[in-house]
Protein backbone atom coordinates (compact mmCIF):
# COMPACT_ATOMS: atom_id res chain seq x y z
CA UNK A 1 0.00 0.00 0.00
CA UNK A 2 2.04 2.87 -1.35
CA UNK A 3 2.32 6.41 -0.27
CA UNK A 4 2.65 8.53 2.51
CA UNK A 5 -0.36 9.73 4.11
CA UNK A 6 -0.74 13.61 4.39
CA UNK A 7 -3.21 15.43 6.52
CA UNK A 8 -3.18 19.00 8.04
CA UNK A 9 -1.47 18.15 11.50
CA UNK A 10 2.25 18.87 10.68
CA UNK A 11 2.87 15.24 11.54
CA UNK A 12 3.11 13.37 8.56
CA UNK A 13 6.33 13.53 6.86
CA UNK A 14 9.88 14.15 8.33
CA UNK A 15 12.08 13.29 11.79
CA UNK A 16 12.91 13.72 14.86
CA UNK A 17 12.93 17.40 16.00
CA UNK A 18 10.85 18.33 12.46
CA UNK A 19 10.92 21.87 11.64
CA UNK A 20 13.07 23.03 15.06
CA UNK A 21 15.54 25.02 13.22
CA UNK A 22 13.20 26.78 10.75
CA UNK A 23 11.03 27.09 13.50
CA UNK A 24 13.89 28.48 15.85
CA UNK A 25 15.17 30.98 13.18
CA UNK A 26 11.22 32.11 12.79
CA UNK A 27 10.79 32.44 16.45
CA UNK A 28 13.94 35.01 16.35
CA UNK A 29 13.45 37.02 14.12
CA UNK A 30 9.93 37.62 15.98
CA UNK A 31 11.47 38.19 19.14
CA UNK A 32 14.25 40.89 17.72
CA UNK A 33 11.67 42.92 16.08
CA UNK A 34 9.16 42.88 19.02
CA UNK A 35 11.84 43.75 21.42
CA UNK A 36 13.07 47.28 19.38
CA UNK A 37 9.39 47.79 19.04
CA UNK A 38 8.53 47.94 22.30
CA UNK A 39 11.06 50.24 23.28
CA UNK A 40 10.30 52.85 20.57
CA UNK A 41 6.35 52.50 21.20
CA UNK A 42 6.76 53.16 24.96
CA UNK A 43 8.73 56.02 24.62
CA UNK A 44 6.07 57.37 21.68
CA UNK A 45 3.60 56.68 23.96
CA UNK A 46 5.18 58.70 26.58
CA UNK A 47 5.61 61.81 24.22
CA UNK A 48 2.19 61.70 23.10
CA UNK A 49 0.29 60.77 26.22
CA UNK A 50 -1.49 58.14 24.00
CA UNK A 51 -2.93 54.94 26.02
CA UNK A 52 -2.92 52.94 22.83
CA UNK A 53 0.45 53.59 22.28
CA UNK A 54 1.16 52.26 25.64
CA UNK A 55 -1.11 49.27 25.30
CA UNK A 56 0.62 48.68 21.98
CA UNK A 57 4.15 48.94 23.97
CA UNK A 58 2.89 45.81 26.47
CA UNK A 59 1.39 43.83 23.66
CA UNK A 60 5.04 43.92 22.21
CA UNK A 61 6.77 43.32 25.23
CA UNK A 62 3.98 40.50 26.21
CA UNK A 63 5.29 38.91 22.47
CA UNK A 64 8.54 39.22 23.70
CA UNK A 65 8.47 37.34 26.76
CA UNK A 66 6.41 34.90 24.71
CA UNK A 67 8.84 34.19 22.36
CA UNK A 68 11.86 34.02 24.99
CA UNK A 69 9.18 30.94 26.32
CA UNK A 70 8.72 29.69 22.59
CA UNK A 71 12.69 29.17 22.23
CA UNK A 72 12.67 27.47 25.57
CA UNK A 73 10.29 25.40 23.98
CA UNK A 74 11.90 24.60 21.08
CA UNK A 75 15.23 23.75 23.12
CA UNK A 76 13.63 21.87 25.66
CA UNK A 77 11.44 19.97 23.67
CA UNK A 78 14.54 18.53 21.26
CA UNK A 79 16.49 16.58 24.42
CA UNK A 80 16.35 12.97 23.31
CA UNK A 81 14.72 10.42 25.60
CA UNK A 82 16.35 9.31 28.43
CA UNK A 83 15.66 6.76 32.25
CA UNK A 84 13.49 9.23 33.45
CA UNK A 85 11.56 10.70 30.28
CA UNK A 86 11.44 7.23 28.35
CA UNK A 87 8.75 8.96 25.87
CA UNK A 88 10.97 12.09 24.76
CA UNK A 89 10.65 15.82 26.22
CA UNK A 90 8.31 16.70 23.12
CA UNK A 91 5.43 18.02 25.10
CA UNK A 92 7.60 20.59 27.09
CA UNK A 93 6.85 22.03 23.84
CA UNK A 94 3.23 22.12 24.66
CA UNK A 95 3.87 23.80 28.64
CA UNK A 96 5.98 26.02 27.50
CA UNK A 97 3.66 27.20 24.60
CA UNK A 98 0.45 26.91 27.25
CA UNK A 99 2.70 29.58 29.26
CA UNK A 100 3.26 31.97 26.85
CA UNK A 101 -0.32 32.38 26.33
CA UNK A 102 -0.69 33.11 29.62
CA UNK A 103 1.86 35.45 29.23
CA UNK A 104 0.00 37.43 26.41
CA UNK A 105 -3.42 37.68 27.92
CA UNK A 106 -1.82 38.84 31.32
CA UNK A 107 0.97 41.02 30.36
CA UNK A 108 -0.89 42.48 27.36
CA UNK A 109 -4.20 42.03 27.05
CA UNK A 110 -4.94 42.65 30.97
CA UNK A 111 -2.83 45.98 30.50
CA UNK A 112 -4.31 47.25 27.22
CA UNK A 113 -7.90 46.92 28.90
CA UNK A 114 -7.18 48.32 32.39
CA UNK A 115 -5.33 51.07 30.30
CA UNK A 116 -8.41 51.78 27.87
CA UNK A 117 -11.11 51.78 30.90
CA UNK A 118 -8.75 54.26 32.91
CA UNK A 119 -8.77 56.54 29.71
CA UNK A 120 -12.01 56.48 29.21
CA UNK A 121 -13.06 57.10 32.71
CA UNK A 122 -10.27 59.56 33.60
CA UNK A 123 -9.25 61.09 30.76
CA UNK A 124 -6.18 61.79 29.00
CA UNK A 125 -3.77 64.92 27.86
CA UNK A 126 -2.87 64.54 23.81
CA UNK A 127 0.84 65.33 23.26
CA UNK A 128 2.48 65.57 19.74
CA UNK A 129 1.21 62.13 17.57
CA UNK A 130 4.06 62.62 15.60
CA UNK A 131 6.61 60.25 17.10
CA UNK A 132 3.81 58.24 17.82
CA UNK A 133 2.73 57.86 13.59
CA UNK A 134 6.62 57.15 12.70
CA UNK A 135 6.76 54.47 15.10
CA UNK A 136 3.87 52.77 14.10
CA UNK A 137 4.96 52.73 10.66
CA UNK A 138 8.26 51.66 11.51
CA UNK A 139 6.91 49.30 13.26
CA UNK A 140 4.31 47.71 10.56
CA UNK A 141 7.33 47.21 8.25
CA UNK A 142 9.22 44.82 10.94
CA UNK A 143 5.96 43.24 12.14
CA UNK A 144 5.17 42.73 8.85
CA UNK A 145 8.66 41.24 8.37
CA UNK A 146 8.09 38.62 10.79
CA UNK A 147 4.83 37.35 9.78
CA UNK A 148 5.74 37.13 5.96
CA UNK A 149 9.00 34.64 7.88
CA UNK A 150 6.24 32.48 9.59
CA UNK A 151 3.73 32.62 6.83
CA UNK A 152 6.46 31.65 4.01
CA UNK A 153 7.54 28.38 7.05
CA UNK A 154 3.63 27.70 7.11
CA UNK A 155 3.11 27.82 3.75
CA UNK A 156 5.69 25.32 2.65
CA UNK A 157 4.87 23.27 5.14
CA UNK A 158 1.09 23.26 4.00
CA UNK A 159 2.12 22.44 0.40
CA UNK A 160 4.70 19.59 1.66
CA UNK A 161 1.41 17.61 3.15
CA UNK A 162 -0.98 18.70 0.38
CA UNK A 163 -3.13 20.93 3.04
CA UNK A 164 -4.60 24.27 2.41
CA UNK A 165 -2.72 26.76 4.37
CA UNK A 166 -6.10 27.79 7.33
CA UNK A 167 -6.45 24.52 7.75
CA UNK A 168 -2.99 23.23 8.18
CA UNK A 169 -2.60 26.48 10.70
CA UNK A 170 -5.40 25.92 12.50
CA UNK A 171 -4.45 21.91 13.24
CA UNK A 172 -0.63 22.03 12.81
CA UNK A 173 0.77 20.39 16.58
CA UNK A 174 4.04 23.10 15.65
CA UNK A 175 2.41 25.64 18.48
CA UNK A 176 5.26 27.90 18.33
CA UNK A 177 4.74 28.85 14.51
CA UNK A 178 1.39 29.17 15.00
CA UNK A 179 2.10 31.34 17.77
CA UNK A 180 4.09 33.52 15.97
CA UNK A 181 1.45 33.83 12.59
CA UNK A 182 -1.54 34.43 14.97
CA UNK A 183 0.41 37.01 17.55
CA UNK A 184 1.96 38.82 14.18
CA UNK A 185 -0.79 39.07 12.51
CA UNK A 186 -2.29 40.49 15.67
CA UNK A 187 0.38 43.02 15.89
CA UNK A 188 -0.65 44.42 12.76
CA UNK A 189 -4.38 44.88 13.70
CA UNK A 190 -2.87 46.37 16.64
CA UNK A 191 -0.79 48.74 15.07
CA UNK A 192 -3.90 50.00 12.54
CA UNK A 193 -5.94 50.06 15.77
CA UNK A 194 -3.28 52.43 17.59
CA UNK A 195 -3.34 54.92 14.70
CA UNK A 196 -7.16 55.35 14.65
CA UNK A 197 -7.17 55.79 17.95
CA UNK A 198 -4.32 58.59 17.74
CA UNK A 199 -6.18 59.75 14.78
CA UNK A 200 -9.35 60.23 16.04
CA UNK A 201 -8.14 62.03 19.02
CA UNK A 202 -6.25 64.06 17.08
CA UNK A 203 -9.08 65.19 14.68
CA UNK A 204 -11.98 65.47 17.77
CA UNK A 205 -9.44 66.48 20.78
CA UNK A 206 -10.53 63.47 22.73
CA UNK A 207 -9.05 60.84 24.41
CA UNK A 208 -12.42 58.49 23.77
CA UNK A 209 -10.85 57.42 20.97
CA UNK A 210 -7.12 56.40 22.09
CA UNK A 211 -9.13 54.44 25.06
CA UNK A 212 -11.52 52.37 22.36
CA UNK A 213 -8.65 51.47 20.68
CA UNK A 214 -6.72 50.40 23.73
CA UNK A 215 -9.34 47.90 24.78
CA UNK A 216 -10.01 46.92 21.59
CA UNK A 217 -6.32 45.55 21.12
CA UNK A 218 -6.53 43.95 24.61
CA UNK A 219 -9.75 42.13 22.90
CA UNK A 220 -8.06 41.17 19.96
CA UNK A 221 -4.89 40.03 22.69
CA UNK A 222 -7.57 37.77 24.57
CA UNK A 223 -8.72 36.02 21.94
CA UNK A 224 -5.16 35.36 20.05
CA UNK A 225 -4.18 33.63 24.21
CA UNK A 226 -7.78 31.88 24.56
CA UNK A 227 -6.83 30.26 20.63
CA UNK A 228 -3.51 29.88 21.31
CA UNK A 229 -3.99 28.03 24.90
CA UNK A 230 -7.11 26.08 23.47
CA UNK A 231 -4.56 24.19 20.90
CA UNK A 232 -1.99 23.71 23.25
CA UNK A 233 -4.25 22.40 26.23
CA UNK A 234 -5.67 19.94 23.33
CA UNK A 235 -2.26 18.74 22.46
CA UNK A 236 -1.28 18.41 26.35
CA UNK A 237 -3.89 16.00 27.38
CA UNK A 238 -3.52 14.08 24.31
CA UNK A 239 -5.02 14.23 20.61
CA UNK A 240 -4.83 11.67 18.01
CA UNK A 241 -4.00 11.19 14.49
CA UNK A 242 -6.32 12.48 12.44
CA UNK A 243 -9.10 9.84 10.66
CA UNK A 244 -7.26 9.61 7.59
CA UNK A 245 -3.89 8.53 9.34
CA UNK A 246 -5.38 6.79 11.80
CA UNK A 247 -7.32 4.72 8.69
CA UNK A 248 -3.86 4.16 6.81
CA UNK A 249 -2.34 2.98 10.10
CA UNK A 250 -4.96 0.22 10.45
CA UNK A 251 -4.50 -0.49 6.66
CA UNK A 252 -1.29 -0.91 7.22
CA UNK A 253 -1.47 -3.29 9.83
CA UNK A 254 -3.78 -5.33 8.12
CA UNK A 255 -2.17 -6.09 5.40
CA UNK A 256 0.77 -7.81 7.39
CA UNK A 257 -0.10 -11.59 6.64
CA UNK A 258 -0.52 -12.59 10.07
CA UNK A 259 -2.99 -10.14 11.03
CA UNK A 260 -6.22 -11.42 11.90
CA UNK A 261 -7.72 -7.97 12.88
CA UNK A 262 -7.24 -4.64 14.73
CA UNK A 263 -9.28 -4.71 17.18
CA UNK A 264 -8.03 -2.06 19.32
CA UNK A 265 -5.94 1.27 17.67
CA UNK A 266 -4.74 4.32 19.60
CA UNK A 267 -3.06 7.15 18.26
CA UNK A 268 -1.37 9.96 19.95
CA UNK A 269 0.83 12.81 18.55
CA UNK A 270 3.60 13.64 20.75
CA UNK A 271 4.80 16.77 18.75
CA UNK A 272 5.64 18.11 15.76
CA UNK A 273 6.66 15.01 13.25
CA UNK A 274 6.13 12.50 16.46
CA UNK A 275 3.45 10.18 16.69
CA UNK A 276 2.87 6.93 19.43
CA UNK A 277 0.92 4.09 17.97
CA UNK A 278 -0.54 1.44 20.22
CA UNK A 279 -2.62 -1.50 18.98
CA UNK A 280 -4.76 -4.52 20.06
CA UNK A 281 -3.77 -7.00 17.34
CA UNK A 282 -5.91 -10.48 16.68
CA UNK A 283 -3.23 -12.56 15.19
CA UNK A 284 -3.84 -15.87 12.75
CA UNK A 285 -4.85 -19.23 14.55
CA UNK A 286 -1.71 -21.29 13.85
CA UNK A 287 0.65 -18.84 13.68
CA UNK A 288 3.83 -19.75 15.92
CA UNK A 289 5.23 -17.37 18.42
CA UNK A 290 8.39 -16.71 15.78
CA UNK A 291 5.86 -15.65 13.14
CA UNK A 292 4.21 -13.07 15.22
CA UNK A 293 7.16 -11.73 16.18
CA UNK A 294 8.21 -11.31 12.64
CA UNK A 295 4.79 -10.34 12.04
CA UNK A 296 5.21 -7.39 14.49
CA UNK A 297 8.63 -6.20 13.44
CA UNK A 298 7.33 -6.14 9.64
CA UNK A 299 4.10 -3.98 10.52
CA UNK A 300 6.55 -1.30 12.69
CA UNK A 301 8.64 -0.87 9.46
CA UNK A 302 5.24 -0.69 7.19
CA UNK A 303 4.14 1.78 10.06
CA UNK A 304 7.18 4.17 9.77
CA UNK A 305 7.05 3.97 6.00
CA UNK A 306 3.79 5.06 5.22
CA UNK A 307 3.38 7.44 8.54
CA UNK A 308 6.91 8.70 9.16
CA UNK A 309 5.94 10.95 12.47
CA UNK A 310 5.52 7.22 13.86
CA UNK A 311 8.37 7.26 16.68
CA UNK A 312 7.26 4.55 19.16
CA UNK A 313 5.11 1.35 17.88
CA UNK A 314 3.46 -1.32 20.62
CA UNK A 315 1.48 -4.17 19.67
CA UNK A 316 -0.20 -6.26 22.08
CA UNK A 317 -1.41 -10.00 20.68
CA UNK A 318 -5.05 -10.14 21.91
CA UNK A 319 -7.39 -13.14 21.08
CA UNK A 320 -10.28 -11.93 18.82
CA UNK A 321 -13.38 -11.01 20.74
CA UNK A 322 -15.40 -13.83 19.14
CA UNK A 323 -13.35 -16.61 21.08
CA UNK A 324 -14.38 -18.05 24.50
Amino acid sequence: MGGKAKDGTGVAEGGENTGNGESTFTVLVAAGANLGIAVAKAVAGLISGSSAMMSEAAHSLADTVTEVMLLTALRRSGKPADEDHPVGYAGERYVWAMLAAVATFVGGAVFSVYDGIHTLTHGEELGDPLVSYIVLAVAFLLEGFSLRTGVRQVRAEAKERGTPFAAYLRRTPDTTVKAVVMEDSAALAGLLLAAGGLLGGQLTGSGVWDGVASILIGALLVYVAWVLGRSNAELLVGRPLPKEMRDAVRAELLAVPQVAGVLDLTTLIQGPGEALIAAKIDFRDGATAEEIEWACEEAENRLHARVPAVRRVYLDPTPGRDRS
